[in-house]
């Protein structure tokens, strides 16, 4: 079958959605955030590939399999096994890495225990994920808990007034007698008038305590011997509290014996032309690529070629500034789904079914072509590729683009255009509209209130870079991915004091939904109260409303033992919480179950008071009106979770304060962007100062002020090439990538 044939769609906000999705195609998805591309995508297509899938093994590995919840569809035909790459971190464990996720790591091991002098023995023996590898000292980790001793003690106390941060080390602690009751310190003097030696005794106590005039007790034990003996050298379950004090009084410092390659000293110090295993980890993925492609031992020679392709890919994909023994648990999301293409560019199955969810997410304007190139490549390869994507670079790519809409929520899930990207330029879609749409740069921007200075920074790739934050407007901080952008946002929040506004969940908690998020669940049950005149506690699913057998959760779970979990419907309530008599309460008609389903923008017609409406508009404000009451906010995606985010800091706002944002546009529209840049032009007309690090060449257009890092990644960034006004800038990849056609000069 040529086509994937899906007939009567309903999942989400689908309208019995008929399309079919051409095979063997880069096929692009469009549409407003919330218009029901993600549902068509992820949602439909890729769960029912999943799910069928998954159906093929028996129960048992099942339950070890991602779970797949059915669409509501009629049909679907020409499926194919779906690989689905998203935007989701890889995160991972602390032996989780670039090299180990890629595979590049084994290649390397492989071809030291074939090369390597001396001879070490098989390639476990360089694995820091084995016995036979790993540094014993800090069990392949790279990494040891150390005590952060200097957030022990305050100085300006005295021990009876609690000098001793530690739990249970203050007046009145469980230990605060073994200090203040042997006779050797002074329990009322502040500590920071005793001598070094008394300060270091109470600490460290052993010779450093034997040295004092009045010697401690013989079985005397230091405040740091003694925490590390509750906290570090304790093998049972931490509880919540010891957790708290370990992240409180402990930091991670380099391994001492190994020095962060997680190494045993042999496979530490065994070489491959001159170069150590961790040397090669720690070497730019570029550099590393062009040393290996020098390597022609023959005897080596498949693992050398597979190794030259992982490493290949990764710098044609734009990575090549990572290096291999980076912790996959600090990639962005979109060098995280970069990471799982190139996985992926390897395979040898064809006719696969690849759905990515906005690829460009992370990449600089100068980056993108790699991307498309690769999506390419793997449709080449005879594979169907899907693409939720905003970007018109890859929609200029694409066989055919599919258009969702024509709005978001309740007001999309239709099919408005299919067809050629010419095509869609000559259509009158919302996508249509916003690619035509002039977008010049800001000729006036506002004048700054103050400047905020970044001194002499060095974190990562930054070399020595001072910069100037401008109060009271709008900076934009650009270059290429891996010039430096996040490391000089990180050094501004280390000099100054200022709230982040990322892309992480809001809650890990399904019950968490606009309505608990905005604290209108009481108002809401007032209201029905009032209208109704009766008890406000009828219109709690936690209280007197309930429906009785599934104590309104709407559902009722079976646990099956080794087999899924089965979540069904209530038959009581059919999911609807509440018990008959309190859902015949109605407010304009609506039922206290109803309300769920509204989205927001319909609550703050239909629901009169002004509280819902106040705590609601925010949301709207944000774009996102089309989220229904009821959602979980776990289904949320990052750039969503960071509107959300936004709208809480537009309604709490109010000292004016410096805000920093990371890539704010992810996952929005064309036409959305608008919206964001009056949300975040409100924030400074309210006296704050919003710094963002953005790829979006309509919010660099729309800033007041710019700082261009690079020229290029990791080593050959970390330097300020342009401070200054948008309109001014010149010889650099952004300022090609605003002005197209022109040259950058050298």
């Amino acid at each position: 079958m040529s086509t994937i044939r899906i007939r009567d769609a309903r999942t989400n906000n689908l309208k019995s959605l008929d399309v079919d999705v051409p095979r063997g195609q880069v096929v692009v998805f469009v549409g407003l955030s919330g218009s029901g591309k993600s549902s068509l995508v992820f949602d439909t297509i890729a769960a029912e590939a999943g799910f069928q899938l998954t159906e093929t093994f028996p129960p048992f590995t099942r339950n070890r399999l991602p779970k797949w919840t059915r669409p509501e569809v009629g049909q679907i035909d020409g499926l194919s096994p779906v690989v689905v790459i998203d935007q989701r971190r890889l995160g991972g464990n602390a032996r989780s890495t670039v090299g180990t996720i890629t595979d590049a790591w084994t290649y390397l091991r492989l071809l030291f225990s074939r090369l390597s002098t001396p001879h070490v023995g098989e390639s476990n023996h360089f694995s820091f994920n084995d016995q036979a590898g790993m540094c014993q000292k800090c069990s392949g980790l790279g990494e040891v808990v150390a005590s952060a001793v200097d957030r022990f003690l305050d100085l300006d106390r005295s021990l009876a007034e609690g000098a001793i941060l530690l739990p249970g080390f203050g007046n009145g602690g469980y230990w605060y007698s073994q200090y203040a009751d042997i006779g050797t310190f002074d329990v009322h003097t502040p500590l920071r008038e005793w001598s070094q030696a008394e300060r270091d005794a109470l600490l460290y106590g052993g010779e450093h305590a034997a040295r004092l005039g009045t010697k401690p007790p013989k079985d005397y034990e230091g405040v740091v011997e003694r925490f590390e003996r509750i906290y570090l050298h304790t093998s049972d379950d931490l509880s919540e509290r010891k957790k708290e004090t370990l992240a409180r009084f402990t930091r991670a410092e380099r391994c001492p014996d190994c020095h962060g390659d997680r190494l045993n000293e042999a496979a530490r110090t065994a070489t491959v032309r001159g170069h150590t295993i961790g040397e090669l980890a720690r070497m730019e993925i570029s550099e590393l690529a062009n040393l290996v492609a020098e390597l022609t031992d023959p005897t080596v020679r498949p693992v050398l070629e597979a190794l030259r392709d992982r490493l290949d890919a990764m710098v044609t994909i734009g990575l090549g500034y990572l290096h291999l023994g980076r912790a996959t648990t600090t990639l962005s999301g979109g060098e995280s789904q970069r990471i799982k293409t190139v996985k992926h560019l390897g395979s040898s199955l064809i006719e696969m079914l690849y759905v990515f969810d906005e690829p460009t997410v992370g990449l600089h304007p100068h980056d993108v072509a790699a991307m498309t190139t690769l999506l390419k490549q793997l449709r080449d390869k005879g594979n169907s590729v899907l693409v939720v994507e905003h970007d018109p670079e890859v929609m200029a790519i694409a066989d055919q683009i599919i258009e969702i809409g024509p709005h978001a929520g309740e007001h999309g899930g239709t099919l408005v255009f299919q067809g050629t990207f010419a095509e869609l330029q000559q259509a009158s879609t919302p996508t249509a509209t916003a690619l035509s749409r002039p977008r010049p740069i800001k000729t006036q921007p506002r004048e700054p209130h103050g400047w905020l200075t970044i001194a002499n920074a060095t974190r990562n790739n930054l070399d020595h870079v001072t910069a100037e934050i401008p109060t009271g407007v709008l900076t934009v901080l650009t270059g290429v991915a891996g010039s430096g952008k996040s490391s000089l946002a990180a050094e501004l929040l280390a000099q100054h004091e200022a709230i982040v506004i990322d892309q992480k969940p809001v809650s890990t908690n399904r019950r968490s939904t606009p309505i608990t998020y905005t604290g209108i669940a009481t108002p809401i049950r007032k209201l029905f109260a009032r209208t109704n005149n009766v008890s406000a506690t009828l219109f709690s699913a936690n209280s007197a409303g309930a429906c009785p057998d599934c104590a309104g959760l709407g559902v009722i779970y079976t646990d099956l033992a080794f087999l899924d979990g089965q979540e069904t419907v209530c038959q009581t309530c059919h999911g609807r919480r509440f018990t008959s008599e309190v859902l015949r309460h109605k407010v304009d008609g609506l039922s206290i179950a109803d309300i769920d389903e509204l989205t927001i923008t319909e609550a703050i017609h239909r629901l009169t008071d002004p509280a819902i409406a106040s705590s609601l508009r925010h949301l709207d404000q944000v774009g996102l009106g089309y989220l229904r009451l009821g959602q979980p906010l776990t289904t949320l995606s990052g750039g969503e979770c960071q509107r959300v985010k936004i709208a809480k800091e537009l309604r709490e706002a109010t000292e004016p304060t410096l805000y920093v944002l990371d890539e704010p546009t992810t996952g929005l529209h064309l036409s959305d962007i608008d919206n964001l840049l009056s949300v975040l032009d409100d924030l400074v007309e309210h006296g704050h100062t919003v710094l963002v690090i953005e790829h979006n060449l309509d919010v660099i257009r729309r800033a007041d002020w710019l700082i261009d890092l690079g020229p290029g990644p990791g080593r050959h960034g970390g330097r300020i090439l342009f401070q200054g006004r948008v309109a001014d800038l010149t010889g650099t990849a952004t300022a090609a990538a605003l002005h197209p056609g022109v040259e950058i000069p050298g």
